[in-house]
């Protein structure tokens, strides 16, 4: 069922992201990664959503956006940003199918339109809004 909800602020597109990673903990098992697919304009909310995510996996460390790395790893969680890729041939190279085909891993994809041919047809779509300064509608589709 899709979901779209307001968040008036960066604390609740965080709280967001944090209570959406302990209900996807509570899911079981699949036979590759869960992948998040994050779309959504510069500034729409994408990194904030998953500093909170990786918050609600347990992960400690800060995240940025890893926009000039491409790929950075937490553990099993990985923060993949596709907006600086010329082709979908740049992440086969970093080992992007191995990672989607662990079901260990979780994998969080922003900019996910550039990679479309590699994407998993169960990964959850997650679409950002900008709506002003502070305002975001973020929809899930599940």
């Amino acid at each position: 069922m899709d979901k779209k909800i307001t968040t008036k602020n960066f604390k609740e597109t965080q709280k967001l992201g944090e209570d959406f990673a302990k209900q996807i903990l509570k899911n079981k098992p699949k036979n590759s990664a869960i992948v998040l697919a994050l779309e959504g304009n510069l500034g729409g909310g994408k990194t904030t959503f998953l500093q909170g995510f990786a918050k609600g996996l347990g992960i400690k460390e800060k995240i940025l956006s890893p926009t000039f790395v491409i790929m950075k790893r937490f553990g099993n969680f990985y923060h993949i940003d596709c907006y600086r890729l010329n082709s979908e041939g740049d992440i086969l190279e970093l080992g992007i199918k191995e990672v989607l085909g662990n079901p260990k891993n979780i994998v969080a994809i922003e900019w996910p339109e550039k990679i479309k041919n590699i994407l998993p047809k169960d990964a959850i779509k997650i679409e950002f809004k900008f709506i002003d300064a502070n305002k975001r509608d973020i929809i899930i589709y599940e």
